[in-house]
């Protein structure tokens, strides 16, 4: 199940620096086209037997997994209904689930990772580290797992139409109308990825965006080496579900940005029913490091994607410094604000009140960048992603 080195047959490892696979052992290194078809072949055979069979037990209340032999060592791995490619658990080796990718479709393409390991905690601890509210433990953590796994992706085209009518406000005070727009258009999605792994929050999978496609090359099995994957477990009507959401996602904000108003809400949708998926989709897999570490009892997953090193995942924070800051400031530059206006102004309003106005509205807005810090915060202590990334053997 190992892609083996030609001249040791010790394990092969893809190196995403080198772009090539190496042999730690001793230190040949080949390009996925260099590895010799006759070994591919003969792990192509290797089936994977129910763990029912193994060990005789049918408990219905016992999850059935697939037990395969390693074939550098002998032991026995454990694979779930949808990984790929896995690490044996007693020698490390990596693994690939041959027969699991022949028996589902097989990918078309791979975006092989070009994030190292090493530059993936590197990039997390530099994003984290310039956090101001970011406690200091959090700064200098180090990661509890870490692990590179090729996500399941389908690469789609399509049609979206919608009308929308949005109300907002202009001017202020007094002077403040409100009123109604309408935006109506088509747009097209092309080369669109939609995550294909149930596991993944397509919120997350969404920020980990873009990936250059361009660089995607033909599917090879060798660049799972030293790499876990899953495969698709989503149907067309799930694709198609994730399509129409986030064109219509897209379609909303790219409305609201071309209203020139405050407090935009769309009070009206009307989506054309003509909404098109062309039928050409693309199956690939796509690179996403998953770094794990504990803080205050709770598991944190930040995601790196494999091929940008774009950092994904809300990270706890300060709370106390951060509003005892904002209050602080609230009442710095609302009393100065005041000042100004009372030397050009005929009639400057009462301190009191103009200095409460002041810091409810600096409050305001801290508090909505509050909530939206939380969602991710939220993604990132997911408990069904943290044992997605834990689960795996290595």
């Amino acid at each position: 199940m190992a892609t083996l080195c030609k001249n040791c047959s010790h394990a092969l490892v893809f190196d995403p620096q080198s772009q090539l696979l190496v042999c730690s052992y001793c230190g040949s290194s080949f390009t996925a086209e260099e590895v010799e078809s006759e070994a591919k072949d003969y792990r192509q055979d290797l089936k994977a037997e129910s763990m029912s069979e193994v060990y005789g037990e049918k408990d219905e209340k016992y999850m059935d997994c697939y037990v395969y032999s390693c074939s550098e060592c002998g032991g026995e791995i454990i694979v779930n209904g949808t990984e790929a490619s896995t690490a044996c658990v007693y020698c490390g080796n990596p693994n690939v689930v041959f027969n699991r990718i022949a028996r589902q479709r097989c990918p078309e393409y791979i975006l092989p990772f070009s994030i190292t390991k090493e530059q993936a905690i590197k990039l997390v601890h530099d994003k984290i580290g310039k956090g101001i509210f970011v406690p200091k433990r959090i700064k200098n953590f180090s990661p509890d797992c870490v692990r590179g796994i090729y996500i399941p992706y389908w690469i789609v085209n399509a049609e979206y139409a919608d009308a929308l009518v949005i109300r907002g406000t202009t001017g202020w005070g007094k002077a403040s109308q409100t009123y109604h727009y309408g935006r109506a258009g088509s747009m097209k999605l092309k080369d669109f990825p939609i995550d294909a792994s149930r596991v993944l929050s397509d919120n997350s999978s969404s920020k980990l965006e873009p990936y250059h496609l361009s660089h995607m090359k033909p599917f090879d099995e060798d660049y799972l080496a030293g790499f876990y994957s899953n495969v698709s477990d989503v149907t067309y009507s799930d694709v198609r579900c994730a399509v129409y959401k986030r064109a219509q996602e897209l379609f909303k904000e790219d409305a609201l940005n071309n209203i020139r108003a405050r407090k935009l809400k769309i009070t009206d949708s009307c989506p054309s029913p003509s909404f098109r998926l062309d039928n050409d989709m693309i199956y690939a897999m796509l690179p996403v490091w998953f770094i794990t570490f504990d803080h205050k009892k709770k598991h944190n997953t930040i995601l790196v994607n494999g091929d940008t090193g774009k950092v994904v995942g809300g990270i706890p924070f300060n709370k106390k410094l951060f509003f005892a800051l904002l209050f602080s400031l609230g009442i710095i530059v609302t009393a100065a604000a005041y000042f100004v206006i009372s030397y050009t102004w005929a009639f400057a309003p009462s301190s009191p009140f103009f200095l409460a106005i002041g810091v409810v509205a600096l409050f305001s807005t801290g508090i909505g960048k509050i909530v939206k810090v939380m969602k991710n915060i939220k993604l990132t202590q997911d408990k069904g992603m943290f044992n997605f990334t834990k689960k795996r053997q290595g």
